[in-house]
């Protein structure tokens, strides 16, 4: 039985039970089988087929989940893209050779187009022969241009047929993000409920979940940070809170520590996951340890000179516009510095985001952590400048609340980190903001 049809199956055993909230609207199972019915004569009449590339643009909404779930069981090659990054539209549509475009807009409307792209990439052409739905997601591009990334998503989703715990869930990860698609898919097998809220705001998310009892909130560090910095717990009642889990970037100890004492009848459990090989299991050593194990049935890890090895079943196809990054035994290297203790990792940034000053590594969470505590310092993001003969320096741009001369700032960073972190750590050159050095989904900019 191919996935959707025993999801569609668990659909009609509870055909009333809510399954998704938008724009404080509730939405059964009924409801969103009855749209997927609906979408497939729709994609029919568009000459839409199995083996179809199609892009969707959209966010989490009524239309774009039937739209995707119709896709699925007609065995199409989804491209879901989320509407900020609309500059990269153009080269996403080009890089995943579409057949079809459908634009859902925000009042949940929808038009379908057909750009005509398609050129039978060999990556493509083989999800064809298969016979199996396929899923296209993008690299953020933050080192260079984005690569498509080729998912079996029947493979992929193939792990939610064992039914696991029912949550009212936030799809806070974006539209087009492996961790947005694993929550979408995961709360829809288990029957659980899909709360929108207006915006990512923290205003707009706490919102969502005091109104209509959230239980699971998965995340970003980053976001954490602006729902402690702008008092989200103390303006909304966030009591009905179970699980936040959080990733996509190293978290800061400060960061972690602070969420438990503001939600302290809330478990956090960070998660481990690439767009490559999907999201692990994951197991938090505690609440306030940054030391998570990870895993699960389809996955082997290993580590190799502090780097972490993953292998997977539901590991990629490959890339659409990169060479092949698995070795031949089927191992990839994550690019993670990580430090082991027994099952347990601590997972201390890409190595690509390391600072070599004069062959001294430096880790950026690990003096932003430090610099986290100066006052009036809302955001720390450190990152590498080149230098002559260090070959590089360590340069921090602060989010401030107020404006600060750069010169007097660094002179406070410089006395501040002097007997906290080694000398080749401390800042030489120090950035002053106000804006956030955030990008839309709330991680942190350090190219």
């Amino acid at each position: 039985m191919r996935h959707i049809d025993w999801q569609l199956e668990r659909f009609a055993s509870e055909p009333a039970a809510p399954a998704m909230i938008w724009r404080d609207r509730e939405y059964s199972f009924g409801d969103l089988h009855d749209r997927v019915l609906t979408w497939e004569k729709t994609l029919g009449v568009q000459d839409v087929v199995a083996g179809d590339s199609v892009g969707v643009i959209g966010d989490y909404s009524p239309e774009a989940i039937a739209c995707l779930l119709a896709l699925l069981k007609l065995k199409a090659i989804l491209v879901p893209v989320a509407r900020d990054s609309a500059d990269q539209h153009e080269e996403f549509f080009r890089i995943a050779e579409l057949d079809h475009l459908i634009t859902i807009d925000r009042e949940d409307g929808f038009d379908l187009s057909q750009p005509g792209l398609k050129a039978d990439h060999p990556l493509l052409a083989r999800l064809r022969e298969m016979d199996t739905a396929g899923l296209i997601l993008f690299s953020s591009g933050s080192t260079g241009k984005p690569k498509g990334i080729v998912h079996d998503l029947e493979a992929l989703l193939a792990k939610f047929r064992s039914p696991r715990h029912r949550f009212r869930t936030i799809n806070f990860l974006l539209f087009d993000h492996i961790g947005g698609v694993n929550t979408m898919f995961y709360t829809l097998s288990n029957l659980g409920c899909t709360i929108v809220p207006r915006d990512r705001s923290v205003a707009g998310v706490c919102d969502a979940i005091a109104r209509h009892s959230v239980e699971l909130l998965p995340t970003s560090p980053s976001f954490l940070n602006l729902l402690l910095l702008e008092a989200g717990a103390d303006k909304f009642d966030l009591s009905s809170l179970q699980v936040v889990t959080y990733g996509t970037e190293v978290m800061s100890d400060r960061t972690l520590g602070a969420a438990v004492k503001v939600l302290p009848d809330v478990r956090f459990q960070q998660t481990y996951g690439l767009s490559e090989v999907g999201i692990l299991r994951s197991k938090s050593q505690s609440n306030t340890s940054l030391m998570v194990k990870i895993g699960g049935e389809d996955y082997e890890t290993k580590v190799v000179d502090d780097r972490l090895f993953i292998r997977s079943k539901t590991s990629m196809l490959g890339y659409l516009n990169a060479p092949d990054p698995f070795d031949a035994d089927g191992w990839l290297d994550t690019g993670d510095s990580v430090v082991v203790e027994g099952e347990y990792y601590r997972i201390l940034g890409r190595e690509s985001d390391i600072i070599n000053v004069g062959g001294q590594k430096v880790y950026p969470a690990e003096v932003e952590k430090v610099l986290a505590d100066l006052p009036g310092v809302i955001e720390a993001v450190v990152s590498g400048e080149e230098h002559l003969l260090l070959g590089q320096v360590v340069v921090a741009t602060l989010q401030m609340a107020e404006e600060v001369p750069a010169g007097e700032m660094r002179k406070a960073v410089n006395e501040h980190c002097r007997g906290r972190l080694q000398s080749y750590m401390i800042p030489q050159k120090v950035r002053v903001v106000l804006d956030s050095p955030m990008n839309y989904r709330f991680k942190k900019v350090r190219q």
